[in-house]
């Protein structure tokens, strides 16, 4: 009887027991392998109780503690010594992040964080050893904000966004203090996702003072990286309520696109005609004495004779000059014999001046009042008597 009662006991047990486990491997944990370390080691990080495969951040972050979240949000972190993991099959992962500074005081803390899918996060307690530390601000209780109107993002894109400058909007919403005790210069935290990636959080702290059954109306400059384009998220948080959210589309920065497509066009074209200028710079002359080379000299030669000036002849020096070209050109078997009267016509044909000369300053011909010399052809004239005979 008493065997039976015990194996009730532990069978009904058994679940409980069983449930509590499955309850605490569900929440994610991390664990470190020293609690304290300089600037340049290292420690081990280990966790549990993720989902597997996910990719998670590691981060050391200042002005934090287990239990109270970043109030920094990542501006309070060493980010650019962050180290991305991925779990396992069963929600575990180790591995050993580099200790580095904080840009704002301690209390520090290992803050692990999902990077895609369903948000989770968990801190441990670590000290930077040498880091200079300061208390966490006191937090106040009593007040306690909530949105009343729908939220709005104001402002408009410039010709400098179109060449890829930073997208900003103004977060204009109004809250209400629906607590008992005034709320002093607030601290708020804007984030900004894209895609399914886990809001970046940035703290903004709005100057002020918001009394109990107040409203006030807030305004929060968000701005994005340089060149980002898609559709946005931007949320807003205070403490660690969520208040609202609201989407963001930014168009793509057509003008970095056309800038590299001039890229593109003008600098090749550019280079191939530095490239033929050096080579018609450093070709070799070609040598003289071929056919193209003597052709260009007579084509240089035409240019030259076709620039003189023309001279104009005598009519009676063009028909001689006519009749001597004539008559070289059809030559005689036998030539003829002149005649008496033919020393006359030699003479004048000898004086006929030259095509390149003009009459009076012809080197052949007689000074003006003097016969020309008789031509070798022509017979000498003999003194003849009268024909009519002596009277």
């Amino acid at each position: 009887m008493t065997a039976a009662v015990l194996a009730v006991i532990g069978f009904t047990a058994l679940p409980q027991g069983t449930a509590v486990a499955a309850d605490s491997a569900d929440k994610p944990t991390v664990r470190l392998s020293k609690s304290q370390a300089g600037k340049g080691g290292s420690i081990t990080v280990t966790g549990t109780g993720w989902r597997k495969k996910a990719l998670l951040m590691m981060l050391i972050c200042g002005q934090s503690a287990p239990g109270k979240g970043v109030l920094g949000g990542t501006n309070s972190c060493a980010n650019s010594d962050g180290l991305a993991v991925t779990t396992d099959d069963k929600g575990a992962f180790s591995k050993k992040l580099a200790v580095a500074e904080p840009p704002v005081p301690c209390p520090c803390v290992v803050h692990v964080a999902t990077v895609t899918g369903e948000k989770a996060m968990a801190d441990a307690e670590f000290k930077v050893a040498g880091h200079p530390v300061k208390p966490l601000p006191a937090q106040q209780t009593g007040g306690k904000l909530s949105v009343l109107t729908d939220t709005r993002l104001d402002g408009s894109s410039s010709l400098l966004t179109w060449f890829g400058a930073p997208p900003s909007r103004k977060f204009v919403f109004t809250v209400g203090n629906v607590g008992s005790a005034p709320v002093k210069d607030p601290v708020f935290q804007v984030g900004t996702s894209h895609g399914v990636f886990a809001p970046q959080w940035e703290e903004q702290q709005w100057r002020g003072t918001i009394a109990p059954g107040k409203k006030a109306q807030i305004e929060l400059p968000v701005e994005l990286a340089a060149g980002a384009h898609g559709d946005y998220l931007v949320s807003l948080k205070f403490g660690d309520k969520v208040l609202a959210e609201k989407p963001w589309g930014v168009g793509r920065p057509w003008g970095v696109t056309l800038f590299w497509i001039l890229l593109c066009v003008v600098v090749p074209a550019a280079v191939f005609r530095i490239g033929m200028a050096v080579v018609d710079r450093f070709r070799p002359a070609r040598r003289s004495g071929s056919g193209s080379a003597g052709r260009h000299r007579g084509g240089r030669l035409s240019e030259v004779t076709a620039r003189l000036p023309k001279l104009r002849l005598p009519q009676g020096a063009l028909a001689a000059d006519g009749a001597a070209r004539s008559q070289s050109r059809t030559p005689s078997r036998t030539k003829p014999r002149p005649s008496a009267h033919s020393g006359a016509d030699a003479s004048t044909t000898s004086t006929a001046a030259l095509p390149w000369f003009t009459p009076d300053t012809d080197p052949g011909a007689p000074p003006a009042g003097q016969l020309s010399a008789p031509s070798e052809n022509s017979t000498p004239r003999t003194n003849t008597p009268n024909e009519k005979g002596t009277t």
